[in-house]
């Protein structure tokens, strides 16, 4: 049974000098797309900024779309990088809030420090969209079980047609991060299935990136010098195959699986012989389309959804085409409602006058 959100209005004077939000986790509605326009904000420039976290190619697909949807909605758009320094990224949300820029969406490397930073700007009246993490006027996620359940499945599926039942596993995680937990537990959860199946590493890099998972798996080779399956996010999965490459282990039959449809990922995937074998897209460009346009319209004092869900799809050498149509014109995708409707799916409603009733608990669609 879904719980109706209170939206009694606080004073924007009394909410601005501080607020916790929802703390308490609560199972949103379907988004009301018809809901009433309350009052716009004002004294804000017409500006989105993207507080990004580092360059790699997901969060690059973020950019494409939030700079698509501001440039189609007539805001000004930048890029604040904080290059994965935490204190310098609570800096430039601080300079962001002080400048009036009417919205932001932020990538938080440490959600906790951030936090107070992004509840003074909520409490301000500006927009802030977020992935994944909280606090945020609204906030992005996958089902995160399902993701990481879609890509041991497309393994799983490898391993007993391909691999004879048998396969040695890695596992390159984010086990720290409370939000992605749950799609690693879907992975060991599915691939325990196969008795075949060994886990021979489950590890989380020191950094969501490349560099980390190439580091990682040149120590595990070490140890483990015949691997059979890798699976992570993309950008860590597409590390450790530079790494199995350059020690001369990298084969044709091998499983490299990963999550967010980056386009290095799509490349590897299309030559045929490569180790990789399949991506979970969470179609990046598509979802910061979305925030932007709900940017552009919280300024206009219309309500907009609370959080939203992105929809893992596994992309193969049989689909990748039309999913490259998709993501290279998210405009077109988030304009026709029954394409948007397989990549995203929006909750609750919130507008300038019920900002109070912002998310501060780590919303998901998934949760009982």
């Amino acid at each position: 049974m879904s719980v109706v959100v209170s939206l009694a209005c606080l004073s924007g004077a009394s909410f601005a000098t501080g607020g916790d939000g929802l703390t308490t986790s609560v199972k949103l509605p379907a988004y009301d797309a018809a809901r009433a326009s309350c009052r716009a904000p004002i004294g804000f420039q017409k500006k989105l900024v993207f507080v990004q976290d580092n360059r790699r190619e997901f969060m690059k697909g973020v950019g494409r779309g939030l700079e698509a949807a501001a440039r189609a909605r007539g805001l000004n758009y930048s890029v604040a990088f904080a290059n994965n320094d935490p204190e310098l990224m609570i800096k430039q949300v601080s300079g962001i809030a002080a400048d009036k820029t009417g919205a932001m969406v932020v990538a938080p490397i440490d959600p906790p420090s951030l936090a107070p930073a992004l509840k003074k700007v909520i409490g301000g009246g500006a927009y802030v969209g977020a992935v994944v993490a909280p606090p945020a006027t609204t906030v992005l996620n996958a089902p995160q079980y399902l993701t990481g359940k879609v890509l041991a499945e497309s393994a799983s599926h490898y391993i007993r047609t391909r691999l004879g039942g048998k396969a040695k596993v890695v596992l390159l995680t984010h086990d720290s991060l409370q939000f992605l937990a749950p799609r690693f537990t879907a992975m060991r959860d599915t691939l325990r299935a196969l008795p075949g199946v060994t886990i021979v590493a489950d590890i989380s890099p020191a950094t969501v990136d490349k560099e980390g998972g190439y580091r990682t798996m040149k120590t595990i080779l070490l140890a483990q010098p015949n691997i059979d399956v890798v699976l992570g996010a993309d950008t860590v999965v597409l590390g450790a195959l530079s790494a199995l490459r350059e020690a001369g282990k990298a084969r044709p039959e091998q499983f490299l699986g990963g999550i967010d449809g980056e386009q290095e990922a799509v490349v590897e995937i299309k030559k045929g012989d490569s180790p990789y074998k399949a991506s979970i897209s969470l179609a990046s460009s598509i979802f910061g389309f979305a925030m932007g346009q709900h940017a552009a319209d919280w300024l206009d004092g219309k309500s907009i959804p609370q959080a939203m869900d992105i929809l893992p799809r596994a992309l193969t050498s049989g689909n990748i085409a039309d999913y490259e149509r998709d993501t290279a014109n998210p405009g077109a995708v988030y304009a026709d409602p029954s394409r948007r409707a397989t990549y995203l799916k929006m909750y609750g409603n919130i507008c300038f006058e019920t900002r109070e009733n912002y998310i501060n608990f780590p919303w998901s669609s998934e949760t009982k």
